[in-house]
């Protein structure tokens, strides 16, 4: 939720390797990883791509999407742990650890920048709305005094030990390319909504569907085998937020309110297409990660985890349906 989901399962992953010394098991653990990662990214404003271009679209603000979104994320990643907890059974062996590893920062230092990266995290969010300013500032704020901080910590360190624990050297290896798909995913998508390409697919699922909440898990179980940006993307391109104003004047305004800010059309795209890409191993960026890391088998994920998945996708999604109908009732 602080960190994304793709970060999250990086760092846990590494960690895993030092916990576990089975393949088998850790295959496991990682794709649990993958799924709770997942789930936490669903509901907070920074925590997967596409829940953030949600917020920054003014789809949905920080408050709604953290309380509504949060017990239905919960209870996508609790069921399939609950009943994988009766599967795993044992101890788990640990690797033995090198001690030879040479490491140039202290323990106090490490916890240091942890603590003030997460914190810098949670700030974003905190900061647009004070601010009012687009959330990239508060992430190039936060950055900044990352920066400054390593600078001044690392000050008295040899120069070669300094460069690699500085920000200049992470930032040199940032993914330009992905940057680049994701532009491209966005300008294609602009270009079908343009074209009125999106408005007929949007009419059509009203048509033959008529329901938000078919219209988004049908979204969220593409999103396992189509990434899920195009398609949040293409949501938010097929249907524009609703104001108060236009609500009024709408031919059927019962409908249309679920397609204003905060409305449960969001919300519920938000749970979906952050939780759907579980069900496959390369439905998401986690997903991706993990395997890439793991070497995990995509036909062992499906045939050990995926019907797990389905399974707290579901009872996620019946979770918000329920919470939807107690909000109606009150």
């Amino acid at each position: 939720a602080a960190l994304d989901n793709l970060t999250t399962t990086i760092v846990m992953v590494a960690l895993l390797r030092k916990l576990i010394s089975d393949k088998g098991t850790r295959w496991f653990y990682a794709s649990i990883i993958v799924i709770a990662a997942n789930a936490g990214g669903a509901w907070s404003p920074i925590g997967d791509v596409t829940t953030i271009m949600l917020w920054i679209g003014g789809q949905v603000t920080t408050v709604a999407i953290m309380t509504r979104v949060f017990l239905p994320s919960l209870v996508s990643m609790v069921v399939p742990l609950t009943i994988l907890s009766f599967i795993l059974k044992g101890e788990v062996k640990r690797p033995e650890i090198n001690s030879s590893d040479k490491e140039f920062t202290t323990s106090r230092e490490r916890i240091f920048i942890l603590i003030l990266g997460i914190g810098l995290l949670i700030n974003v969010p905190v900061f647009k709305t004070l601010t009012h300013l687009p959330p990239y500032i508060g992430m190039l704020f936060g950055l900044g005094v990352l920066w400054l901080t390593s600078e001044i910590m690392h000050r008295g360190k040899d120069d070669e030990i300094r460069r690699k624990l500085t920000i200049f050297h992470v930032v040199k290896k940032v993914d330009t390319p992905t940057i680049f798909f994701f532009l491209g995913i966005l300008v294609a998508v602009a270009a079908l909504q343009s074209a009125g390409q999106l408005g007929l697919l949007a009419n059509f699922l009203d048509e033959k569907l008529g329901n938000i909440y078919l219209i988004n898990i049908a979204i969220g179980a593409l999103s396992a085998i189509v990434d899920n940006v195009p398609l949040v993307a293409g949501a938010m391109g097929m249907y524009p937020i609703i104001s108060p104003e236009s609500l009024q004047v709408a031919a059927d305004p019962e409908y249309m309110k679920f397609f204003m800010q905060d409305g449960l059309f969001w919300e519920f795209l938000a749970y979906c297409a952050g939780t759907g890409g579980s069900m496959l191993i390369i439905g998401s960026a986690a997903g991706v990660a993990a395997m890439g890391l793991e070497r995990i088998d995509f036909i062992w994920y499906m045939k050990k985890i995926s019907w797990l998945a389905v399974i707290g996708y579901i009872s996620g999604a019946a979770a918000y349906w329920l919470q939807a109908q107690i909000w109606v009732t009150h």
